[in-house]
């Protein structure tokens, strides 16, 4: 089942471009058409491109790396942007701050490099994106059709201006890393549990004392499982048989 659909995107206006004239030609494979001098994103591309992405952030979340997203909520308050927008707005993009804090943490928690980079503005955040392509690490975008996709890993087509496409596309993205995140636990609670289980089934096997010599040493006392000694019987007794053949 797809992350978005549609409808969706289309009330969030993730299908509005830039105007004809400031467009990218490499763009023009995400474009649908034109409408009163503004490019119109092909919305169907879109879902699938998020579908794509969502799908990569999710494995590379189960595996344990981290994600960093460039210029999502923190430089709209910087700027100001932030105060011009409606309670609304504002309470959507606390919220979607407040869990990229919760599953990813910020660039000031970060020991290593990260294993992928998330950007909202590709021209905004270009030299962020160089270093991404320097350092090999693969670069998740929304990208508008003023832009050029050449350097980004998953291009998703749209709307990089309007709060409400923002907020659309990295819903469907942090829920797909929080989805990585869940499953990476569980698998991590389960193998805790078949660890701690095989513990307790080894230390509850009946286990009996034997007597061995070593040669060139005193004899002693060794603990043996039950099920080898039995099987070392069964082995006794086919070597008996064989020497009286």
């Amino acid at each position: 089942m797809p992350r978005t659909d549609f409808n969706q995107l289309l009330e969030a206006g993730v299908h509005f471009g830039h105007l004809k004239r400031k467009w990218n030609p490499k763009m023009a494979p995400y474009i649908f058409m034109e409408k009163n001098g503004i490019h119109i994103i092909d919305l169907h591309k879109t879902v699938v491109k998020v579908d794509e992405a969502a799908a990569a952030l999710k494995q590379i979340a189960k595996s344990g790396r981290r994600i960093l997203f460039v210029a999502t909520i923190d430089k709209m308050t910087a700027d100001g942007t932030y105060d011009n927008f409606s309670k609304r707005e504002k309470l959507q993009i606390s919220r979607q701050r407040a869990k990229l804090e919760k599953n990813l943490g910020s660039i000031a928690d970060l020991t290593r490099l990260p294993a992928a980079l998330f950007v909202v503005d590709v021209q905004k955040e270009q030299n962020a994106v160089k270093e991404a392509k320097r350092l090999s690490i693969p670069v998740f975008a929304m990208v508008d059709t003023c832009c050029d996709p050449t350097d980004i890993d998953y291009v998703i087509p749209a709307n990089d201006d309007a709060t409400k496409s923002i907020a659309a596309i990295i819903e469907a993205m942090t829920q797909a890393i929080a989805e990585g995140l869940t499953e990476r636990k569980l698998e991590k609670d389960k193998e805790a549990e078949t660890a701690t289980a095989e513990g307790r089934e080894k230390e509850s096997k009946p286990r009996i004392r034997k007597s061995v010599k070593v040669a060139g040493s005193e004899e002693f006392e060794a603990e043996q499982p039950v099920a080898e000694v039995k099987a070392e019987a069964v082995a006794e007794e086919v070597k008996v048989e064989a020497a009286a053949l």
